[in-house]
């Protein structure tokens, strides 16, 4: 049986991300790094013949897929999109705390926003339709909702994705395990271009 394999792709900087501030459906743009961080993706990119290609609808990532494909069309896929933050969309994590001490998203609702089972729900249902393709395929999405993605891939609870962490401008490979081919696994994580991070692990993924 033919399986996808699911290049998962962080977008690159934000002014946002680079300051620690809750961005989910901000439409906020990449910065000159992070544009320059998503075209260096391009080498790790280059060498995998995908079959499609998908990027959340927020411009960020929408702007890393175009930087880092050449330019590829892509399809928008509103599952791939952030969590919804609600109230504390734009805050620090500092700020929220001034009045709720303590608060965690994997922990605590969001006032006006999603739930940690509302993105699972999101993640699950992403992942149920990918199954019906086959080949490689890119998903340009978000940090939180990436972690999600990951674990639910790997058949773990979507609060799991609280201890895996994905830098902007990374690539992330759910495959499948090669002597058992219908376990899901996460075969690459976090994977940066050769530059930015110095570990043997980060050449150009196999395709």
């Amino acid at each position: 049986m033919s399986r996808p394999t699911l290049y998962l792709i962080r977008h690159g900087e934000t002014a946002w991300s680079l300051t620690g501030r809750h961005t989910g459906s901000t439409d906020i743009p990449l910065t000159a790094h992070g544009e320059a961080m998503a075209h260096g993706l391009a080498g790790l990119l280059d060498p995998v013949p995908f079959a499609a290609i998908f990027s959340s609808p927020r411009a960020r990532a929408r702007q890393t897929c175009l930087l880092a494909t050449h330019g590829a069309k892509a399809i928008i896929e509103p599952d791939l999109a952030e969590w919804s933050y609600g109230d504390y969309e734009g805050m620090l994590l500092s700020e929220i705390w001034q009045s709720n001490p303590g608060w965690s998203i994997w922990r605590d609702r969001c006032p006006g926003g999603e739930t940690l089972a509302d993105v699972v729900g999101r993640a699950d249902r992403l992942l149920e339709r990918l199954q019906s393709l086959s080949g490689a395929i890119a998903l340009f999405s978000h940090g939180q909702l990436g972690c999600i993605l990951a674990a639910r891939w790997a058949g773990l609870p979507g609060g799991v994705g609280e201890h895996l962490e994905l830098n902007p401008a990374s690539l992330s490979i759910l495959g499948w395990k090669s002597d058992h081919p219908g376990v899901p696994v996460i075969a690459r994580w976090n994977l940066v271009p050769t530059g930015r991070l110095h570990a043997p692990e980060m050449s150009a993924p196999p395709v």
